[in-house]
């Protein structure tokens, strides 16, 4: 063979030698982590056949067949699946159709763990909408193809609550928990989404009931906070951690005083949080989470502080209008909200209109509203240019879904003095696989 085809022949596209699955970052291996988390699959890599190493023990004709089929007809396995982890995220809810093997094969940690390594993992943005009724749907945004994608309903014990929160761990599982149950009252029940496999898990439940609460996530952890209880009648100060490692919860310091937070954020590895106390005051806090415990917080970053913000690459974010047209930037130096992006197109101050959630997407800040329309804002971009008022530039629209019709629905309910409830967003999260 001569050393120009040498040069063609490349290395195995996937390393048939190793296992790359994790479930989370810091997790074991999924061979351990089966007894952690609840719904985790084994390692998905049954009997790959390397394509450049030739079998020497070869098999008689007709005993692959009667053990297993390849994944793509005439291609190695690990080419196989060298193909199938670039077919668009769009794609995967058929292939799992095809066959019993790439159905295993795409509901296991194998094959995300893949697409993540080469780095082509798909982040999608998820909301959590309430309806005029007061019932619980959800939808998922391709950013991509820019299409809203159909998904498994909530379960039953969600479909009214209210006061719920809202994590995503291991970039995969989206968690909801506590709230309010319309007739049980508040709840302590935990369930997940996982995106991989388009369905719904249990998981161990918290140690307290509370509804109106604060949570976050830190290090892959979920926190939670505050909130209220029916049964006690009054606010809470107990606050409890969920580390998905050993699948359990434990209590944490309990806040300075009790508090019903509104708003929260996690900034520079700390986890400060807003909200009322049992006086009906306005409070602010600030947890530590290396040294365990809570401090009242009084400086210029609660002061100003407002609802929908986010953290994002070491800089803190929050809206400025109510239809998210203007965005406020934290100077920690000067500790006020002094810089702002500005689009220089403002929508209005309708509640369809209105900005419901501020969420980091593929490197930018997306502005998710009421009525479903979402804006990107490139803030890397403006944090290098040092650009301050006037950045219409880095705005851009992705969706506008029923934003027209939205826009004359409402101004018809104006015009006829109808003020009735309108279906908003109650949580918004990204998840990536």
């Amino acid at each position: 063979m001569s050393r120009d085809m040498e040069r063609v022949i490349q290395p195995p596209l996937v390393d048939s030698t190793a296992c790359l699955c994790r479930v989370d970052a810091g997790l074991k291996t999924v061979a351990g982590a089966k007894r952690y988390v609840p719904g985790t699959k084994l390692c998905l890599q049954p009997e790959i056949k390397p394509s450049v190493h030739p079998n020497r023990n070869k098999q008689p004709r007709g005993a692959r067949s009667r053990n297993q089929s390849p994944l793509l007809p005439g291609l190695p396995d690990d080419l196989a699946i060298a193909c199938l982890i670039r077919v668009p995220r769009l794609e995967h809810c058929k292939l799992r159709l095809v066959c019993k093997r790439w159905y295993r094969l795409l509901s296991g940690n194998f094959f995300y763990s893949l697409r993540k390594s080469i780095g082509i993992a798909e982040e999608w943005i998820y909301v959590i909408k309430r309806d005029r009724d007061g019932k619980i749907s959800w939808h998922a945004f391709d950013p991509i193809y820019q299409l809203w994608q159909p998904l498994p309903p909530v379960p039953k014990e969600y479909s009214e609550a209210l006061g719920f929160g809202c994590a995503v761990l291991s970039g995969c599982h989206l968690y909801l928990f506590g709230g309010k149950d319309p007739l049980k009252g508040s709840m302590r029940r935990v369930i997940f989404y996982n995106a991989r496999t388009n369905k719904w898990h249990r998981a161990p439940d918290m140690l307290c009931r509370r509804h109106f609460f604060g949570s976050c996530v830190i290090n892959n952890c979920l926190y939670v906070a505050g909130g209220e209880n029916e049964g006690v009648h009054r606010s809470m100060r107990s606050a409890e951690i969920y580390d998905p490692n050993r699948n359990r919860w434990s209590f944490i310091s309990e806040m300075s005083t009790a508090m019903v937070p509104f708003i929260g954020v996690v900034y520079d590895g700390k986890w400060y949080l807003k909200g009322l106390g049992s006086h009906r005051q306005v409070l602010s806090e600030v947890y530590h989470p290396e040294t365990d415990n809570w401090l009242p917080v009084y400086d210029g970053m609660v002061s100003g502080w407002r609802n929908p913000c986010a953290s994002f690459n070491g800089n803190l974010y929050a809206l400025d209008c109510k239809d998210g047209c203007k965005l406020r930037v934290y100077d920690e130096l000067s500790n006020s909200w002094s810089r702002n992006i500005d689009s220089k197109m403002h929508l209005g101050s309708s509640q369809a209109l209105e900005a419901a959630a501020l969420v980091p997407l593929n490197g930018k800040l997306c502005i998710i509203r009421n009525n479903m329309s979402i804006t990107v804002v490139d803030v890397s971009r403006s944090v290098v240019n040092g650009i301050g008022v006037n950045a219409e530039h880095l705005w851009e629209n992705l969706s506008g879904r029923g934003q027209f019709k939205t826009m004359v629905t409402n101004l018809w309910s104006s015009l006829s003095g109808r003020n009735r409830s309108k279906s908003h967003i109650v949580h918004c999260q990204v998840l990536q696989a």
